[in-house]
């Protein structure tokens, strides 16, 4: 496959971004995405230029660090992560728009590379449970229901790519929020911070300066493991639930 690229360069944080055109040729169908970009990276060395830089890390769809805009859409064509987007989802010929996350609270670092600290910080506000140290508990000492069981682990096949933002016309993390609340508000292991955690870290998303959610649903759409969109609901209950409950 020979393919025209326009890949977004910007040398740092500082500096004015524009997009630039690359041709890359030999391109197998059963390349990933990201192969595909090493194979354009290995060119530009060899002609003495700067690669592209890009995050990457398990390049397995588990890890999320992989995260690109591709022809306007978070992760490309694919209800995939772009480690597992493969060539064979374009056409020999095509031109391929290649661009970070798009957020004000996503600042790019470098070309490709964006800094998603924002979510650590919403997780370090609240995402853990309460837990003794030592020996772990014996798996059945607390009974969960089985339908509590499958939302919570539903919600935490959330990777943290932040698709749902790069999609969201608003730049909104509800999705990313809600799903790392919901998955341990609904355990009894989660039941001790319930109220603190849902208040302390929509407090922390909205201090990060992501936009505010009209439901418009891109989030859910683009998430490539499929978290619903009734997971924002639920959070917006939990929050109301944990308002009247604690007064701060």
């Amino acid at each position: 496959m020979k393919l025209t690229l326009r890949v977004w360069r910007q040398r740092n944080a500082d500096a004015d971004g524009t997009m630039s055109t690359y041709e890359v040729d030999g391109i197998s169908p059963d390349m990933s995405f990201l192969e595909m970009l090493d194979t354009l990276n290995e060119e530009l060395i060899v002609k003495g230029e700067d690669p592209v830089a890009f995050d990457h890390d398990c390049r397995e769809g588990i890890c999320g660090a992989c995260s690109l805009v591709i022809n306007g859409d978070a992760h490309g064509p694919e209800r995939t992560t772009t480690c597992q987007l493969h060539m064979r989802s374009f056409e020999d010929g095509d031109t391929i728009d290649v661009e970070p996350w798009r957020a004000s609270a996503f600042p790019v670092i470098k070309d490709l590379v964006v800094d998603r600290s924002a979510f650590d910080r919403i997780i370090q506000a609240g995402g853990y449970i309460t837990a003794p140290t030592g020996a772990a508990p014996e798996a059945h000492a607390t009974p969960v229901p089985k339908p509590d069981a499958d939302l919570a682990f539903e919600h935490a096949e959330c990777i943290g790519c932040g698709a749902c933002v790069a999609a969201c016309p608003n730049g909104a993390a509800m999705l990313f929020t809600s799903a790392k609340i919901n998955h341990l508000n609904v355990l009894p292991q989660g039941a001790p911070e319930r109220e603190t955690r849902v208040l302390d870290m929509v407090e922390q998303m909205d201090e990060e300066g992501f936009g505010g959610c009209t439901l418009a649903g891109e989030c859910a759409t683009a998430c490539p493991k499929g978290i619903p969109l009734m997971s924002i609901t639920s959070m917006n209950k939990e929050w109301l639930r944990a308002a009247r409950k604690v007064k701060r």
